[in-house]
């Protein structure tokens, strides 16, 4: 989150001044931020009104190169680097590492053939030491180096300015995206209020069977009371009727005349 609130503030810094600028001043602006090894994103500063005034002029090469940094890779800089300015050595790097960000747009597992074929490197050495210390050091991507399939795969991958015509797919993706986290979230809520409902019937349910419990415990012991009442009371007049029987003082009999 830090890297983004540095990132979106750098971005900022940059709109503010090419607001300002025009001219050369504004070319040198252009070489500044292709060049920054925090910013890879440059479609705000692209929007700056005063960018399009170097239409036309000596200095619209450096819109063409704002432009191929926001949506552009090394391969597009190689097709046409006849009508752009040479890139300084770190806008290569820069350049090369948004390569990366496009080919991880659309696959997961970046075969080492392709990313060498991309980045113009000869051997396995170079181009991960490139992934590792360009990409993976820099935070825009994270993923793991397979040297065994020779493979990058790809876990995290920063993204990249979006061209103007992708603007209505990705408008219509978020419209999508939007329309299922309501229908899942409608059915969220049905699920807990249906939830609510059966735990409500499942206590009152329960304070039932607790009430009928506790009534049939206070009949029994009721009963075991009266039980054990008319025992003791049976036992108790046994056993006095016998002892008295016992020891009442036994009359005599008259003598036979």
């Amino acid at each position: 989150m830090d890297i983004e609130r540095k990132h979106v503030e750098l971005i900022d810094l940059f709109v503010m001044q090419a607001a300002v600028l025009d001219g050369p001043a504004l070319a040198g602006l252009v070489l500044e931020a292709t060049s920054h090894p925090s910013l890879f994103a440059f479609s705000e500063i692209l929007a700056v009104p005063t960018l399009a005034k170097l239409e036309g002029t000596l200095y619209s090469s450096s819109l063409d190169v704002l432009r191929l940094f926001a949506y552009g890779t090394w391969s597009d800089y190689k097709c046409n680097a006849g009508s752009l300015p040479v890139l300084s050595p770190d806008q290569v790097r820069k350049l090369k590492q948004l390569s990366v960000l496009t080919l991880a747009e659309t696959n997961k597992v970046l075969p080492y053939d392709q990313l060498m074929q991309e980045l113009d490197v000869s051997n396995v050495r170079e181009l991960e030491d490139f992934l590792i210390n360009e990409c993976m050091y820099a935070g825009i991507v994270r993923g793991k180096l397979d040297q065994l399939s020779r493979c990058f795969e790809v876990q995290f991958a920063a993204g990249r300015d979006l061209r103007p015509e992708q603007l209505n797919n990705m408008i219509q993706t978020l419209a999508n995206w939007l329309d299922t986290s309501d229908s899942l979230l409608h059915s969220i809520q049905d699920k807990i209020k249906w939830a609510d409902t059966m735990s409500e019937a499942t206590k009152k349910h329960r304070k039932e069977i607790e009430d009928r419990v506790e009534e049939v415990k206070k009949s029994l012991k009721a009963d075991m009371d009266l039980r054990g009442h008319d025992e003791m009371f049976f036992e108790h007049g046994g056993m006095m009727d016998y002892e008295e029987d016992r020891v009442r003082p036994k009359r005599r009999r008259a003598p036979m005349p």
